[in-house]
C-alpha cells in the first residue's frame, strides 16, 4: 500500500513538474507583428499578391530582347512608363540620352554546313553585324595563326571564304551543379572584406593579372580582324566564348581597329569606333557558334574534308532617331520640407538579342517597378519623393544611367589646362606628398546639378534572378548600422549580409562616381555567370519567382525606409570633391 501510495505521489509530481521545466526551458515567444507595421504591410503584398512575374514575361516574352536603341528597346520604354501610370505613378515619361548611334533588329538568321553532308548549327549573329543580301554559300577556312607572323601563311587564302576566327575551346564534363546559392563561406567573405581600395574593381580587391600579357591578346585580336576585313572575307565564325549544351553567349560585332591604348582615356583622346556608331565602317558580317559544333568542323577541316557552310543574315538598322531612352516615374512626397528630396530605386532595361533579357535585366527593372507598385497599392505616403528610372544603355557603358545622373546630379569634370593646373599637388603622403609634379593632368572635381543636394540614396538591381542576400556598402562604413536595421526583418529571408565590398558593372555606379549613395544589393547567383549572362539562354524560363518576389519586397522596404527617415543617407568620403 504504501509502495503504490508513494508512486502515485511520485508520478503526480513528475507530470505536474515536468511542464514546468521544459515550460522555463523554451525561448520567448516572438512578438506578434503589428499588421499596421509599413514594413509588414511591405511584406504581406510583395509576398503573397505579387506582380512581379506578370510584369516580366510581358517584358520578356512578348516585347522580347531589347538591344540599346532598337524598335523593342524603344517599345519597352513606352510600355513600362504606360504601366507606371496605369499603377497611379506620377510624371511616367521618357527621357532622351544621346545621342547614342543606330539601332538594330535582326531578321531573318540560318546557319547550315552544307558540304560534306548537311548540320543544322547552333549558332546566332552579333549584334550590328550587317546582313549577307541573300544566303552565302562559301567555303571555310580555319584561321589558327598563333601571332600577327603567324597570319602571313594566310594572305591571299580568305577571300570570299567563311573563316573560323580562334582555336578549339575544350568542352569539359560539369560535375557540379551550374546552379548555386550563397553558402556561409561565401556571405562570411562578404562580411569581413575590406574596405576597398581607391580603383578597386569588382569586389573591391583591385586588378591583377598578367597585364603585359592581356594587353598582347588585345593587339592580335585586333591585328586579326583588320587582317580579315583587308583579306575579303565573306563572313566570321567566332565560338562561344562560355557554355555548352546548345547554350551560347553573343555580345556586339567587332569594328577592325587598331588596338586601345592601355589604361584609362585620357581627356581628348578618341574613343574606339563602335559598330552603332551612325559614321561606323562597312564591316563584314559575324556570327557566333555553339563550342560543339565549332570543334567538329575544325576536326572536319584537319581530317582534310571540304567543307561548305550557307549562312542566310537579313537585318534591319535604325537610324532616324539616334537617341536612347531612359523611363521614369515617381510617386511624389508628402512631407512639406522633404516632399523636394529624391530617392531613387532602378535597374537597367537594354539587353542583348539572343535570349530575351530575362535575367540580365528583365529581373531587376520588374523588382523595381513592382517595389514602386508595392509601395502605391499599400497607399503608403513617402516623405520624400520616390522615383525609378529604367535604364537603357547600360551593356554599353552605362550610358544611359551616367547621362541621367550628369543632367540632374552632376559630373566629375577636368578642369581646363592651364599652368596652374599643370602643376598639381600629389595626393597622398610619402615623399613628395604635396611636391608639384610638372605637367600632370589635373584631378577631377565634382560639378554639381540641380538636384545634387536633394538626392537621398539609389538602390540597383542587376545580377539576375537570384533573391537578396544583402548589400554591397561600395565602402560606405557609415551606412552600416543603418542597413544592418533594415535587414533585420527579412533574416528569415535569407537576406542579412553587409559588405564594404565595392561591385562594378552596373548603374549604381554612375551615381558612386560623383559621391552619392548608390547601392546594389548583394544577390544568389543561381545560373547567371554559368548560364543566362549575355546568353541565348536569358529566358523567362531561367526565373525563380519566389526569389524575385522576396527582391521587390526587400528593395521596397529599403526604399520607403530611406524616403521616411529625417536624414538622407550618408556619403562616404570622396577624395578631392
Amino acid at each position: 500500500m504504501f509502495l503504490r501510495r508513494s508512486t502515485a505521489v511520485w508520478l503526480l509530481a513528475l507530470l505536474v513538474s515536468t511542464p514546468l521545466a521544459s515550460l522555463a526551458q523554451q525561448p520567448a515567444p516572438t512578438p506578434t507583428p503589428d499588421p499596421n507595421d509599413p514594413i509588414v504591410r511591405i511584406k504581406d503584398e510583395g509576398m503573397n499578391r505579387s506582380h512581379v512575374m506578370e510584369t516580366l514575361a510581358y517584358l520578356s516574352d512578348v516585347i522580347g530582347p531589347r538591344l540599346t536603341a532598337s524598335p523593342n528597346m524603344k517599345r519597352a520604354c513606352e510600355w513600362t512608363r504606360d504601366t507606371m501610370a496605369k499603377w497611379g505613378l506620377q510624371n511616367a515619361h521618357l527621357e532622351a540620352w544621346g545621342p547614342f548611334g543606330r539601332g538594330w533588329a535582326l531578321k531573318r538568321f540560318s546557319a547550315q554546313v552544307t558540304d560534306p553532308q548537311d548540320i543544322p548549327l547552333i549558332a546566332f549573329p552579333k549584334a550590328w553585324s550587317p546582313g549577307t543580301n541573300g544566303p552565302l554559300s562559301a567555303d571555310v577556312v580555319y584561321f589558327d595563326a598563333k601571332d600577327e607572323a603567324d597570319m602571313a601563311r594566310f594572305k591571299g587564302q580568305l577571300k570570299g571564304k567563311i573563316v573560323l576566327t580562334s582555336v578549339t575551346r575544350e568542352v569539359k564534363a560539369r560535375f557540379e551543379a551550374p546552379g548555386t546559392r550563397r553558402d556561409e563561406k561565401n556571405l562570411l567573405a562578404l562580411a569581413n572584406a575590406p574596405m576597398p581600395r581607391p580603383g578597386g574593381g569588382r569586389g573591391g580587391f583591385g586588378g591583377g593579372g598578367n597585364a603585359g600579357a592581356f594587353r598582347a591578346q588585345q593587339q592580335f585580336a585586333a591585328a586579326k580582324y583588320m587582317f580579315f576585313q583587308s583579306e575579303g572575307a565573306a563572313l566570321l565564325v567566332d565560338p562561344s566564348r562560355a557554355g555548352d549544351g546548345g547554350t551560347i553567349f553573343v555580345q556586339s560585332a567587332t569594328v577592325p581597329q587598331p588596338a586601345a591604348p592601355p589604361g584609362p582615356p585620357q581627356p581628348g583622346q578618341r574613343r574606339q569606333i563602335a559598330p552603332y556608331d551612325k559614321d561606323a565602317p562597312t564591316i563584314t558580317p559575324q556570327i557566333v557558334i555553339a563550342a560543339e559544333h565549332y570543334n567538329r568542323i575544325v576536326r572536319m577541316l584537319q581530317a582534310n574534308e571540304k567543307v561548305k557552310m550557307e549562312v542566310n543574315l537579313a537585318v534591319e538598322f535604325q537610324d532616324k532617331d539616334l537617341n536612347g531612352y531612359n523611363t521614369i516615374a515617381e510617386i511624389p512626397g508628402t512631407d512639406p520640407e522633404l516632399k523636394d528630396e529624391i530617392v531613387m530605386l532602378g535597374g537597367h532595361m537594354d539587353s542583348w538579342h539572343s535570349g530575351t533579357g530575362a535575367t540580365d535585366n528583365g529581373a531587376g527593372v520588374a523588382v523595381a517597378m513592382e517595389a514602386v507598385r508595392i509601395i502605391q497599392a499599400l497607399g503608403l505616403k513617402p516623405r520624400r519623393t520616390i522615383r525609378v528610372g529604367l535604364w537603357t544603355g547600360e551593356e554599353e557603358g552605362l550610358l544611359g544611367s551616367r547621362a541621367y545622373v550628369a543632367q540632374h546630379f552632376g559630373k566629375m569634370e577636368t578642369p581646363p589646362a592651364t599652368s596652374s593646373a599643370a602643376t598639381a599637388s600629389t595626393p597622398g603622403g610619402g615623399d613628395g606628398a604635396g611636391a608639384p609634379v610638372q605637367g600632370q593632368t589635373p584631378p577631377q572635381v565634382l560639378v554639381k546639378g540641380p538636384e545634387y543636394d536633394r538626392f537621398a540614396g539609389y538602390f540597383n538591381l542587376d545580377n539576375g534572378t537570384g533573391r537578396i542576400r544583402g548589400v554591397y556598402l561600395q565602402g560606405n562604413d557609415a551606412i552600416a548600422g543603418l542597413f544592418r536595421q533594415w535587414l533585420a526583418p527579412f533574416k528569415d529571408m535569407g537576406a542579412e549580409t553587409l559588405s564594404l565590398s565595392n561591385t562594378g558593372g552596373t548603374d549604381h555606379l554612375s551615381f558612386d562616381g560623383i559621391g552619392l549613395p548608390g547601392f546594389q544589393f548583394i544577390q544568389d547567383e543561381i545560373e547567371y555567370d554559368t548560364r543566362t549572362h549575355h546568353s541565348n539562354m536569358d529566358v523567362f524560363d531561367r526565373i525563380q519567382a519566389d526569389d524575385m518576389k522576396q527582391a521587390a519586397t526587400i528593395m521596397a522596404a529599403f526604399v520607403y525606409s530611406t524616403a521616411v527617415r529625417d536624414e538622407k543617407l550618408p556619403h562616404k568620403p570622396m577624395p578631392n570633391r
